[in-house]
């Protein structure tokens, strides 16, 4: 993202409104995700409009689930995305 404040005005304006747009997106299909993984692994009974106890207590362990695992599974690429930041900058401080 350093590279961001060597654009032209214009081309950070469209490349901000880009990232916000596929970070929309992610989140979306996140969100889309899981509610399709927790909607078919606890919801199997159509007899009410309502969710009975189980289900609610399923949906809501699944959906904690899945967001603490998305968390997870983000730090850890931000982990590996510094290291392999730190891994380059290392080779090139030694290229020298």
């Amino acid at each position: 993202m350093d590279g961001v404040q060597n654009l032209p005005p214009h081309v950070q304006g469209q490349f901000m409104q880009n990232l916000e747009q596929m970070q929309m997106k992610d989140s979306l299909t996140m969100y889309n995700n899981l509610v399709e993984r927790c909607f078919n692994s606890c919801v199997s009974s159509f007899r009410s409009k309502s969710l009975d106890k189980y289900e609610t207590s399923c949906v809501e362990n699944c959906a904690s689930r899945y967001i603490k695992m998305t968390q997870r599974v983000g730090l850890r690429f931000a982990e590996h995305q510094a290291m392999q930041q730190k891994r380059a900058a290392d080779a090139m401080g030694a290229g020298k």
